[in-house]
């Protein structure tokens, strides 16, 4: 028995592991010699620096502290570097009962008619084009685009974009009119700035500079495509590890939240890079090439949360100063069962959107690298402990800021290239739209339908706009995303930093629907219809991987007739963006480039998602409610061994390669969505929340969403309003926000102090 083990694949997989497990744990041994641990001399949970009472309001700059006791009068205070700000630390109660300043009520109220409006366009810029879809789509634009599809495919995300800037803007004249804004920076945090841009704008030369060096080495050394793929996957994994490695903590606040000093711009790089997963950068496109105008769904989905996200969210979270979502609910509804509900549903959602990067990162090296699958996923998973482990928050900010720069190179120049190629302006956001009036041509010629732009095809309206607004809800809700919040230097600096990663992802997202469309008018002209011995050049390559099938031959399933029809093309979602560079016949190096893009994108979301699996475990169940006093060395030592164990779970899970785990990431979105938005919406905007109402609303809004989702999932003939399990969250949400309410307004009366806490959170 022992022989055949031996002889197994088995024995080689576990023999991989350990083998992987012992180099990491080395490496992580000599990191820890070469960069001492976090010491501390103070407890995590007391600052003596701390005010023993709340401050009326206050804002600071390094090394001074301006006091406001009523607006328009401020007294400033001088600390020493490094002192705590003035509104109250991390803490698991809330501070007592304070006097409310007589100004709050009013400053509040405008707050609220601020953002009323936003949101009522918000909804509005939703609700419209899709409804009125069906008719927009009769009435063609400029360059032959339909009026409904332009409308969600491009006006929206740019809308989103200008209600965030305009929200940062009114909300910052709002904070001086009441004497309230934060000195944002010193000159030595100018300076700071300064170097922050210089480095970086270096960092955009060097990236081009090398792809082109690159092109030219390719040409003038005839360097094989195998070693460019190299070249570039060596090189993004190598800055990655540089960058994690340098970049290092020295304090908790910056292990956890990046010392609460990123500014705006960088945060929102580094939060919009987190959030393009190696998943998005490449399957967004192929979802579009499939659903046509129902795969519009995602990107307003997925883009409009950031609205609800600046309005409702992270403000406030940055004001309570905690390190983990949990943290805020704990502090909030003063409930032990709170947190830990909060963190277990923060690690299994994001174990399940980290096991999809994992399992993106193995197939992206093993197409492109040759490389076994197991060993891609091996690979992926060290880049990511290695971005992660020597500074946690510190490091990850960092390093995702470079990989989003390295996204958005390698994502823009394939498409500006194709689209040069076929139109022969260089501007894919305006010229896809001949593609699309092109694809209307070749499907009614072929025969197809239904067709690729009609609205509602695929799905019920009802089942697009459920889906629609669980995504924005699970994207306001998600953990790594939210803990960015804690990041920034300013409150002010939060609601700016919105706005600058929906810049980013909107930058990237405008350019997906091209991709879609111009591969589609490849296919249907270059393809469909074509003697199946006289195809492209790219088609042969590909039909050799798993990415794309010809079934022309009866025995599967096609007619035989030697001719390709539309239906016998079965190509992978991954398939539109990969393929995209040997469509427009460009160099390697361009197409290393796009596998540089996406293995960036996936270590970027990893890395999020790894530190909140950490910290949720170590830092909210253990540190806060096991063993409250656990020596700080202990505990990064703790997290660092919950990271390699985590690190191990998804290798075994993503080794299988899962094929429910595509669907299992939508199903994080609707479990987000319903167990997380509610609370933290209603611990903000109502003072009449309590712990009961929460928990209670918590376990019904997952107990709802699992519940459909299951039923759908296994009896699809059991929908309501044809809404299938993707969307299952819209259920959820509802049921959360109304149990909250109703079990909080029959319990207890909400404690004195955790009133203190909400009107503490209100203002900057």
């Amino acid at each position: 028995m022992f022989e055949a083990f031996a002889s197994s694949e088995w024995a080689g997989l576990v023999f991989l592991i350990l083998l992987w497990m012992f180099i990491v744990g080395l490496a992580l041994w000599t990191l820890d010699q070469l960069f001492p641990l976090i010491e501390r001399s103070q407890d995590d949970r007391v600052d003596p620096h701390a005010p023993t009472s709340l401050p009326a309001v206050g804002s600071m700059r390094s090394g001074v502290v301006d006091v406001a006791e009523a607006p328009g009068q401020r007294r400033r205070t001088s600390v020493s570097s490094g002192a705590a700000l003035p509104d109250a630390p991390p803490q698991d109660t809330p501070p007592s009962a304070v006097p409310v300043p007589p100004w709050l009520a009013g400053y509040w109220r405008t707050t609220v008619k601020l953002i009323l409006p936003l949101l009522a366009i918000w909804l509005a810029t939703v609700l419209l084009p899709t409804l009125l879809a069906p008719l927009l789509h009769q009435f063609p634009l400029f360059t032959r685009f339909p009026l409904a599809y332009f409308l969600n495919a491009q006006v929206t995300l740019v809308l989103f974009v200008v209600l965030i800037f305009v929200y940062a803007w009114r909300a910052a004249r709002l904070d001086q009119r009441y004497a309230l804004d934060p000195v944002l920076r010193d000159e030595e945090g100018y300076n700071r700035y300064g170097r922050l841009l210089r480095m970086h704008r270096t960092f955009i030369l060097a990236c081009l500079g090398f792809i082109l060096l690159m092109g030219l080495a390719e040409f003038a050394l005839r360097l094989p495509p195998r070693l460019i793929h190299w070249i570039f996957v060596g090189v993004t994994l190598g800055v990655s590890v540089v960058i994690g490695v340098r970049v290092r903590a020295r304090t908790p606040d910056e292990y956890y939240v990046a010392g609460r000093r990123v500014p705006g711009l960088f945060n929102g790089l580094a939060t919009g890079s987190e959030w393009i997963s190696g998943a998005a950068f490449v399957s967004l496109a192929g979802a579009l090439w499939l659903l046509g105008y129902e795969g519009l769904a995602y990107i307003v989905g997925w883009a409009g949360g950031y609205v609800l996200l600046a309005l409702l969210l992270a403000p406030y979270l940055r004001k309570s100063r905690q390190h983990t979502i949990p943290d805020f609910i704990a502090l909030r509804y003063d409930s032990m069962l709170a947190r830990i509900i909060a963190a277990v549903s923060s690690m299994v959602i994001s174990f399940i959107y980290m096991t999809a990067q994992i399992i993106g990162i193995g197939i992206m090296l093993r197409h492109f690298l040759g490389i076994y699958y197991p060993l891609g996923v091996v690979i992926g998973l060290a880049a990511v402990l290695f971005c992660t482990l020597p500074g946690g928050m510190q490091s990850a900010t960092w390093t995702q800021v470079a990989q989003g720069l390295i996204l958005l190179i390698a994502y823009l120049i394939p498409i500006v290239w194709l689209a040069f190629q076929l139109t022969g302006v260089p501007l894919p956001q305006v010229m896809y739209g001949e593609a699309l009036r092109q694809i209307a041509t070749l499907e009614a010629a072929q025969g197809i339908t239904p067709d690729y732009m009609t609205p509602f095809n695929d799905w019920t309206i009802w089942n697009f706009l459920a889906l629609v607004f669980c995504l924005m809800l699970g994207t306001a809700s998600m953990p790594h995303i939210l803990i960015r919040s804690y990041t920034t230097s300013t409150v002010r600096e939060s609601r700016s930093s919105v706005g600058w990663a929906l810049l980013l992802i909107g930058l990237i997202y405008l350019l997906v629907p091209a991709y879609a469309a111009f591969a589609r008018q490849e296919i249907l002209q270059n393809v469909v219809g074509q003697p199946v011995t006289q195809l492209p050049a790219w088609v042969d390559q590909w039909a050799r991987t798993t990415f794309l099938t010809i079934s022309d031959a009866p025995a599967q399933g096609g007619n035989g007739d030697g001719i390709v029809q539309f239906s016998e093309v079965l190509i992978d979602q991954d398939l539109v963006v990969l393929a995209t560079p040997d469509i427009a016949g460009m160099p390697q190096t361009i197409v290393a480039l796009l596998v540089a893009g996406g293995l960036a994108a996936a270590l970027s979301t990893a890395s999020g998602l790894l530190l909140v699996i950490a910290s949720a475990a170590v830092h909210d169940i253990y540190y806060r409610g096991v063993l409250a006093h656990t020596p700080a060395r202990e505990q990064l030592f703790l997290v660092r061994g919950v990271v390699l164990l985590v690190a191990v779970l998804v290798a075994l899970t993503a080794l299988p390669r899962i094929g429910i785990i595509v669907q299992m990431v939508a199903w994080a979105f609707s479990f987000a969505a319903a167990i997380f938005f509610p609370v933290l919406v209603l611990g903000i905007f109502w003072k009449g929340a309590t712990s009961y109402g929460a928990v209670a609303g918590m376990l019904s809004g997952m107990l709802v969403t699992g519940g459909y989702l299951a039923l759908n999932y296994l009896y699809p003939s059991i929908n309501l309003l044809e809404i299938n399990h993707t969307a299952a969250g819209i259920f959820g949400v509802p049921v959360n926000f109304f149990m909250t309410w109703v079990i909080s307004r029959l319990g207890p009366h909400p404690t004195p102090q955790a009133q203190a806490l909400v009107d503490k959170l209100r203002h900057p």
